[in-house]
């Protein structure tokens, strides 16, 4: 059996001069590691390709599943493509890299205490978790709008031929579930999505109306229904480790260097989530505005 640790990291930014550095710097603990990459790798298709690459040259597999600003259009990427058609493109590129994504089969981690099969899996945001007492997607932005907290997404992600990205989001987790059921129910799952698969991590955000980027009440049950070991994911730059109705949910993310530069990477730079050290619960730290 490999003597292998599966890792995890999310959110590392590498198109922000500062947070190149932070991506030379991890390191396998051997040369079985398996790495984790949840999301928002970058903005520009060179560099989230670029960072991949370099990463495959250090772990033994990396997997990736892509976070909010990977889908971004931004004037100085040399790839013009709306979000759907720029996933498709960045699934491409990883397979050439022996990257694998959430279009691939679930990769079987074989290290101490395993197997675990690893799914990547890409659900996107409904506007579903809104402020209770909020009616609907069209009161929510408002609100959103009212209060001056408006993710960028609303204005970087083109969703087409969906209609807006809660469409999108609604087919990618009706697609995701029927390969989550169709899995082998004996063989334990760590989920790995860069954004949280439950609501619950949002409550400590600074604006709650911030939440409804952050996910969907379609995945909520996801950690209960199957087999699953461990939940893997980023977008709220608030690493910790929780617990759900007895199921771990890591926080992996870097994040910016404001964010990092104040509290530091007090567990690491890369979270192991296999096999699990069981560290004590940390303090949550005060949420970074959005």
């Amino acid at each position: 059996m490999p003597d292998g640790r599966l890792l995890a990291v999310s959110d590392l930014h590498v198109g922000i001069a500062d947070n190149r550095d932070t991506l030379e710097a991890l390191h396998p603990t051997g040369p079985d590691d398996w790495l984790i990459v949840a999301g928002d790798v970058a903005e520009q298709v060179r560099d989230v390709e670029a960072a991949l690459r370099f990463l495959t040259g250090r772990f033994a597999q990396v997997i990736w599943t892509p976070g909010n600003h990977e889908l971004w259009s931004t004037a100085h990427d040399q790839v013009d493509l709306a979000a759907p058609a720029r996933y498709q493109l960045l699934v491409e590129r990883c397979r050439a890299l022996g990257v694998h994504t959430p279009e691939d089969p679930f990769p079987v981690w074989r290290g101490p205490g395993g197997p675990y099969a690893v799914a990547p899996v890409f659900t996107l945001y409904d506007y579903s978790w809104r402020v209770p007492g909020v009616a609907d997607k069209q009161q929510s932005l408002a609100r959103a709008h009212e209060n001056g907290v408006v993710c960028t997404d609303e204005y970087r992600i083109d969703p087409a031929p969906y209609a807006g990205v809660d469409d999108w989001c609604r087919e990618r987790v009706e697609a995701t579930e029927k390969a989550l059921a169709a899995h082998d129910p004996g063989l334990p799952l760590v989920l790995a999505s860069h954004w949280p698969l439950d609501r619950r991590p949002t409550d400590i955000l600074h604006y709650p109306d911030f939440a409804q980027w952050c996910g969907t009440d379609g995945t909520a049950d996801w950690h209960r229904r199957f087999n699953v070991a461990a939940v893997v994911y980023g977008h709220l730059h608030i690493p910790r480790t929780t617990w759900y109705e007895d199921v771990r949910f890591e926080e992996v993310s870097i994040g910016y260097p404001r964010e990092w530069r104040r509290r530091g990477h007090p567990r690491g730079l890369l979270r192991q989530i296999l096999p699990y050290p069981g560290p004590p619960e940390q303090p949550v730290p005060a949420p970074p505005a959005p």
